[in-house]
């Protein structure tokens, strides 16, 4: 059976060139960075090759740039780093309704630690309006966090007005960016952030590598402590040949971004538009417009998530229902849930994600599939499927 990937947001295949880089680093590149040495040296001169690699593919400098075991720990570096050095003058924290389960589960453990928090609603295409953060921050708030694109709708969020928002009333703003950094331009001066992370796995690298970039003057605690590593922003011996891999597909996320998003846009759209207009009762969740070019999260009437999940993969087919830190949960989505969506509708919706190596075929044979499967689970659940919705513009 041909096995088809479709669920890119969740993790990605680790390119072949990162793959060669890591290689030989974990062959040659054994020393520590911290060591004077030779050894200690050629270690450190890749982490440096690495960190400048990203930065570059942000806008950054080197400099600023802290290197973390992914995306998790730099949301859990950045907002409890900067709650920790502001707890004296200020302890308000925002983030919007729809942020990943790193943010909002560290919001709740900094509550039972006596922080105020606050989560902004969105509105029915996923979208934070200033408007709304506006009423939010106070003069109490030290750190507004909300992320640059949703990892179950893709949905992109206007990050620079609210960004100016947090900074009229002197709150730092901190942006989770793991699902944008290497599928659309991302600019830190741009977005006008303090705090971004990003994570390898997202952009075919490896697991258990990020960063966090920190403005250069923003202050922030570091949360694990002991030796002076990443300019004393977060102890412990560098993981070396993750670094590199994280790197090298930096740099080819890079040299790519002119045209991949476009590339991938294309595809998810005919996917969209196959399955909207073959298989009756679909819906389209989030922007249509303002999103990333490989994500698309859609609802099918009369059929439960999880098993229209496990019938594509008997079938060959890996999607997904979500975001992947929250599998085996039974609650709905909390990202569908708070656009205002029911609960059958949070209930149904299924996450395509694209990426590296899918093609025009495996989307149509997808969507050939697709309808096929919908009409057995709906015989098999007793219900009927509403009338075919339009598919929007």
């Amino acid at each position: 059976m041909t096995r088809i990937y479709f669920d890119h947001n969740a993790t990605t295949p680790v390119a072949p060139e990162v793959a060669d880089a890591m290689g030989i680093a974990l062959r040659t590149v054994f020393g520590n960075p911290s060591s004077v040495h030779a050894h200690g040296q050629q270690a450190k001169t890749a982490l440096d090759a690495a960190r400048a690699a990203v930065a570059r593919l942000i806008g950054a400098e080197p400099t600023e740039m802290v290197f973390t075991s992914g995306g998790s720990e730099s949301d859990n570096l950045a907002v409890r780093g900067v709650a920790a050095v502001s707890a004296s003058r200020r302890r308000h924290l925002v983030a919007s309704a729809i942020e990943h389960e790193a943010v909002l589960q560290t919001l709740k453990a900094l509550a039972k630690d006596g922080w105020t928090t606050t989560l902004v609603g969105v509105d029915d295409s996923g979208v934070v309006s200033p408007d709304r953060l506006a009423q939010a921050v106070t003069r109490e708030t030290a750190l507004v966090s909300i992320m640059h694109a949703n990892n179950e709708i893709g949905t992109i969020q206007p990050v620079a007005e609210l960004a100016a928002v947090a900074h009229e009333h002197g709150a730092l703003f901190h942006t989770d960016a793991v699902q944008s950094v290497g599928k659309i331009p991302v600019d830190v001066s741009a977005l006008d952030v303090d705090l971004l992370s990003l994570s390898a796995h997202k952009l075919n690298g490896p697991k258990g590598v990020g960063a966090l970039w920190v403005r250069r003057g923003a202050r922030l605690r570091a949360q694990l402590t002991g030796g002076k590593q990443e300019r004393s922003r977060r102890a412990g011996t560098e993981n070396v040949p993750a670094i590199v891999g994280l790197g090298v597909a930096a740099g080819l996320a890079e040299a790519k971004l002119a045209t991949a998003d476009g590339n991938l846009a294309s595809l998810r759209d005919r996917l969209e538009a196959g399955i909207l207009s073959g298989v009756a009762g679909s819906q389209r969740n989030g922007d249509p417009h303002r999103r990333v070019g490989n994500t698309s999260n859609i609802s099918f009437d009369g059929v439960e998530a999880e098993s229209l999940l496990i019938a594509l993969d008997l079938d060959g087919v890996a999607v997904s229902t979500g975001s992947a830190c929250s599998s085996g949960a039974l609650e709905p989505s909390h990202v569908l849930r708070a656009m205002g969506f029911s609960p059958h509708r949070t209930q149904n919706s299924i996450r395509f994600s694209l990426g590296l190596g899918n093609t025009a075929a495996e989307v149509d044979h997808v969507v050939g599939l697709l309808p096929g499967i919908v009409s057995r689970l709906r015989a098999v659940s007793g219900r009927h499927a509403r009338a075919p919705l339009a598919v929007s513009s």
